[in-house]
């Protein structure tokens, strides 16, 4: 990739390798300032592309983000699992400090929502557009609206 298309892909925000680089460097980080800091940094990039990324949200590995952060919100008490893939204008929101939790393997739809304490199994598919506020187990695939069950395992 020559300087321009790395430059244009930046500017887009297609560019994640950055952000995330300076993501897993705020995880290691000891000291409060570096920390702050850091965080700071990517709150500004989040911004920059129409996102959010909540300063106590847990990943257990990058996830995939095939339109980057646009119109992306997840919270500061989200957890998400290994190998999942978000797609654009996703929330994943909290209700009285409980936000959702996701399995491993998982894909979000564009423009789904995950609200409050709930718990999203591993391999879920959740469809564009799904409310989901009820625990989904291991290996469904969810549309909305209403929320429901389509597919078990």
């Amino acid at each position: 990739m020559n300087f321009r298309e790395a430059f244009s892909n930046y500017a887009k925000g297609d560019y994640m390798e950055h952000f995330w680089a300076v993501y897993w460097r705020r995880e290691r980080a000891k000291n409060r300032l570096w920390k702050d800091i850091l965080t700071f940094r990517l709150s500004r990039m989040a911004h920059k592309h129409g996102g959010y990324l909540g300063k106590g949200a847990k990943f257990a590995d990058t996830p995939t983000l095939p339109h980057g952060l646009h119109g992306i919100f997840i919270s500061r008490y989200a957890a998400i699992g290994a190998n999942c893939r978000i797609y654009q204008n996703v929330t994943i929101g909290e209700v009285e400090r409980k936000a959702p939790t996701v399995g491993n393997n998982c894909l979000i739809g564009a423009g789904a929502v995950l609200i409050g304490g709930i718990s999203i199994g591993d391999n879920v598919k959740i469809g564009a557009g799904a409310v989901v506020c009820t625990d989904i187990p291991d290996n469904c695939t969810v549309v909305s609206p209403p929320c429901r069950i389509i597919k078990r395992g």
